[in-house]
């Protein structure tokens, strides 16, 4: 095993989210090492110092190394940093948990809620690796290949270890990417996980050709939907008005990077959930999340119309026009409700 650095990053998850977090932190000079858990991308990242299949444009600095033993990953570092799909989040600490032989600090950068339980992630940190492990969330409206780019983000990392929260604030910030902290874990795992299933839902939107207006109105009732499930499960509600709310739910909901959006477009025009996930050749949050998304809602008794129907059309119980039609059409009511 490797000799630790005690500014070293561990990045566990080579896709194109952690792909450009570790440029962006090699790139500051730190020593990052990324870790894939397909054993064959981890040696080609290796061999051709780029991520040909995420980011085919950025070379990595001498500082980014690549690779495929997670035992060697995690024994380089004490921060680890988790930027796995949701469905794959479970199963990476589970395979993490005996190859720690010395503390870790974790931070998370996926976006979603475990498959199997519903849980939010911080709750299958604690229930595999303990309560006593610092945690943070790395969250907000962060598309990975402007990132990549060099363009301006801003971006939340939210902790209840004040100590941890601060160090990541001074490896992660600069003038092109500023970090604002938040304590409200909760709050903002929520959003993460939320706003996938409402870009689903104003991609089908405009990708039936319902226009500005149509979205506007998805995006804002949206929002006061994520907002209702999130300050019953114990989330802030400034969290929802802030950058991994509000911000990264209009990110995601209007911009065709978004491969919540693009799903949903697809779906818009008539294309099968299945050929749209495959053609987009990525994981869609959105997909496998709306519906632990409505049984987190029918247990906290918040009603849910969007992602009922973005459910509704992807479960086949619903087409897409009349689940859109039955949305717009709905009876009136106060707008603060």
């Amino acid at each position: 095993m490797g000799t630790m650095h005690s500014q070293a990053m561990t990045i566990l998850g080579a896709g194109s989210w952690g792909s450009a977090l570790a440029l962006y932190l090699a790139r500051l000079g730190q020593t990052v090492y990324l870790w894939s858990y397909e054993r064959h991308h981890a040696a080609m990242l290796a061999t051709d110092r780029l991520n040909r299949r995420y980011l085919p444009n950025h070379l990595f600095p001498d500082t980014l190394h690549p690779i495929a033993n997670l035992a060697e990953a995690v024994s380089y570092s004490n921060d680890l940093l988790i930027a796995v799909p949701s469905f794959a989040f479970a199963d990476t600490l589970t395979a993490l948990k005996p190859t720690m032989t010395h503390p870790i600090r974790l931070i998370c950068a996926t976006k979603g809620l475990d498959h199997s339980t519903g849980r939010l992630l911080h709750q299958v940190t604690a229930d595999t690796l303990g309560q006593e492990i610092p945690y943070a969330v790395l969250s907000g409206p962060s598309f990975a290949k402007e990132v990549a780019s060099g363009l301006p983000t801003a971006i939340v990392i939210a902790s209840q270890d004040q100590s941890f929260a601060n160090e990541l604030v001074a490896r992660f910030n600069t003038d092109i990417f500023r970090v604002y902290t938040s304590t409200d874990v909760t709050g903002v795992e929520i959003c993460g996980a939320l706003k996938n299933v409402l870009a689903v839902a104003t991609g089908i939107s405009d990708g039936m050709g319902f226009g500005a207006n149509a979205r506007s109105a998805l995006i804002t009732r949206g929002l006061a939907e994520m907002t209702r499930l999130g300050v019953a499960m114990g989330g802030k509600l400034e969290t929802f008005m802030g950058l991994a709310g509000v911000g990264d739910l209009v990110l995601t909901c209007t911009d065709n990077q978004s491969r919540n959006r693009s799903f949903g477009l697809a779906l818009g025009k008539g294309i099968d959930a299945n050929q749209a996930e495959k053609d987009i050749g990525q994981v869609i949050e959105g997909k496998k999340n709306a519906g632990i998304v409505l049984s987190l809602a029918a247990q906290y008794h918040i009603e849910m119309p969007i992602t009922e129907v973005v459910w509704g059309i992807l479960s086949g119980t619903l087409t897409p026009s009349s689940a859109m039609l039955n949305l717009v059409s709905r009876q009136p009511k106060i707008e603060s409700n």
